[in-house]
């Protein structure tokens, strides 16, 4: 029995209905509009994390002179402001007018062809000067109480060779760490010249704690403003799936987020805010199925089922996040050959909705307090809120390793307050609802004909399970493994 108290512990701010849209340059393309838009309808998302691009926008004339075309640049953030957004931005990649060497590429796969170049600017007078050119442009087009409410980071992983000096090896991170050092306090500068209220931070890390420990140390010791810190959480990779070291476990974030919390006291910087800009269950964006056989949770009810119980875990913790943004890539065709193939995105290559999409979707309609309940079962995971007009109940059911082992129930939701004659809905995501690739399964096929890429649409929308008056403070739901509801009374 799950008993939901009428006991409010605290407002509980929504950290978790945020994404990264990748690719940024995808924001212009019909496919990438269609997917903005349908998360913009469903307010599946508040913060979309995208690149500045600084390539498309600074040039270098015959004199010597920055010269900035912001145009391109426009036409994104006029999208996705429009949409109502906020926006996180991270500050790249290097022009290769102002790159120390412009012949370090990363050895990374990009949209439209596009090299990406991974070298530290010529001199840091350069790059704070770009930082402040770009972010006084955004300033004085969309005013700075909306900027404000943005986010400004430096760079991308400047701890991994794909994103930061590719010429270097990775475990060198020593030179690595001292150049991003004087980026970071270039950009610092620069952006903050334009206004005090521009929120900055970094260092968007990948996973280099000695990295994360020495820069933090260099910002506080030279009191370098930094608004937020910005972090990466992968639970696991394809490596750890593949040879059975490391299945996915939402355990496995909760030990990164702590591990990065515990430097942050460390260094003394905890009272910064904290943001997970990119999240998910198993790193290897541009890898699926054929790279590692697990990654068709991110296909299924299983992904549902973790990002509800991250949720939860990261308030029964009571971590200090600020956002948490899942990680989408690999969103079009240049990736994605077929519909259910492990990529990690919202929808498939025929614009179908995903278990997740739609956990994203049931997270976003919680409510602003959150309540104290208790519960019999140690696989159920619940986050139960409240407001003026109703109660939102989100919970899932499963074990550490989202194994089919555990039993099905019929688990009672009881409710200390007087619900009688108020209206309930119950919504689901498990192998029988919500969920278009175990209907994909069924179908047999891999290259779905129309009127089966219909019935696989339909199986992607969210819809009721159940909708009516409650007769008791009781609901009765049929839990299976790896299920997630959302019980809504109004």
């Amino acid at each position: 029995m799950i008993t939901i108290s009428k006991e409010i512990i605290k407002k509980q701010p929504n950290f978790w209905n945020n994404c990264l849209f990748h690719p940024t340059d995808a924001v212009e393309d019909s496919w990438g509009k269609r997917i903005l838009d349908r998360i913009s309808e469903d307010k599946a998302a508040d913060m979309v994390r995208i690149y500045a691009m600084l390539e498309d926008i600074v040039l270098m004339d015959e004199d010597g002179n920055l010269t900035y075309d912001f145009r391109v640049n426009d036409l994104r953030l006029d999208y996705l402001h429009e949409k109502g957004f906020r926006i996180l931005i991270a500050y790249g990649m290097m022009p290769e007018c102002i790159a120390k060497d412009p012949k370090i590429i990363s050895p990374k796969i990009r949209y439209k062809g596009k090299d990406m170049i991974t070298s530290p600017p010529k001199t840091p007078e350069l790059w704070e000067e770009v930082c402040y050119q770009y972010t006084k442009h955004i300033v004085e087009r969309y005013g700075i109480d909306t900027v404000s409410t943005w986010r400004m980071q430096c760079f991308n992983e400047p701890d991994w060779k794909n994103f930061f000096m590719s010429n270097l090896e990775q475990g060198d991170n020593d030179p690595r760490l001292e150049e991003y050092k004087v980026m970071y306090a270039a950009f610092a500068k620069g952006t903050k010249r334009v206004s005090e209220k521009v929120q900055i931070g970094g260092p968007s890390l990948a996973r280099d704690m000695d990295f994360f420990r020495k820069f933090l140390t260099f910002v506080k010791e030279n009191n370098i403003p930094q608004d937020f810190i910005s972090v990466h959480n992968y639970g696991t990779g394809p490596e750890g799936m593949n040879d059975g070291t490391k299945p996915i476990n939402v355990e496995n974030n909760i030990v990164k987020m702590k591990s990065y919390l515990s430097i942050i006291d460390e260094v003394g910087l905890s009272d910064k805010k904290v943001i997970v800009d990119e999240w998910g269950g198993a790193g290897g964006g541009f890898m699926d199925i054929k790279y590692a056989p697990g990654m068709i949770f991110r296909e299924t009810e299983v992904y549902a089922s973790y990002f509800t119980k991250l949720i939860a875990r990261s308030i029964e913790e009571k971590f200090p996040i600020e956002k948490m943004l899942i990680c989408l890539s690999g969103q079009n065709e240049k990736f994605v050959t077929e519909d259910f193939t492990g990529f990690r995105n919202f929808f498939t290559l025929n614009f179908i909705a995903k278990p997740i999409y739609n956990a994203y979707v049931m997270s976003g309609r919680l409510k602003e307090n959150l309540l104290s309940y208790s519960k019999e079962n140690e696989n159920i995971y619940v986050i139960p809120t409240k407001a003026e007009n109703g109660y939102s109940i989100m919970l899932t059911y499963s074990n550490d390793l989202f194994e089919e082992i555990i039993p099905e129930l019929d688990e009672k939701v009881v409710f200390e307050e007087n619900l009688v004659g108020k209206n309930v809905t119950v919504y689901c995501i498990d192998r029988e609802h919500t969920n278009p690739f175990r209907v994909y399964e069924n179908q047999g096929t891999k290259t779905p004909n129309e009127e089966q890429l219909r019935e696989l649409r339909a199986a992607g929308k969210l819809v009721n399970l159940y909708e009516g008056v409650l007769d008791s403070n009781e609901i009765t739901l049929k839990l299976t493994a790896n299920c997630t509801y959302l019980i809504e009374v109004k």
